[in-house]
């Protein structure tokens, strides 16, 4: 098994869509990429911690390739919009990659590389592509909030 973790929003609407992959074996809601220690929902939504929302995803690579992970990430949310998915507003919900090795990073960078020269998208994509770094799980209660929820 595998990990890859993507920001692209709103944490609950992207793990959702990870969970739906064949091949993804689970996923946790969490924040990753900022500079306070055990922050909370209500930290990270104050702004004050510099995480973003992230879904962790466990995946089986023979089943799922990592470059099928990313077509997922780029499909589900606007790489163009600085800190921002919809409605959702904050550095929590930027687009941002994580990646767990070298190769990760490498397919990472190709993958936006390609998308922004075969022009999908009309702006610049300014996803992050960083390394992983300490993971803090959220509140039971945000793991698989729309299924719990009864919303898809």
């Amino acid at each position: 098994m595998e990990k890859a973790t993507f920001g692209a929003g709103c944490f609950w609407g992207v793990e959702a869509a990870f969970r739906k992959i064949k091949g993804v074996v689970s996923t946790s809601v969490g924040y990753m990429g900022g500079h306070f220690p055990n922050p909370c929902y209500l930290d990270v939504l104050s702004r004050i911690t510099g995480h973003a929302e992230v879904v962790q995803v466990e995946y089986d690579p023979q089943i799922v390739s990592y470059d099928d992970l990313l077509a997922v990430f780029w499909d589900i949310h606007d790489p163009t919009t600085l800190n921002r998915q919809g409605p959702d507003k904050g550095e929590q919900y930027r687009s941002v990659i994580f990646f767990h090795n070298a190769q990760q990073e490498q397919a990472a960078r190709q993958s936006k590389a390609k998308l922004q020269m075969e022009g999908k998208f009309d702006r610049d994509i300014v996803t992050e592509i960083k390394p992983n770094s300490e993971y803090y799980l959220a509140s039971e209660e945000h793991q698989q909030y729309f299924e719990k929820k009864g919303r898809h």
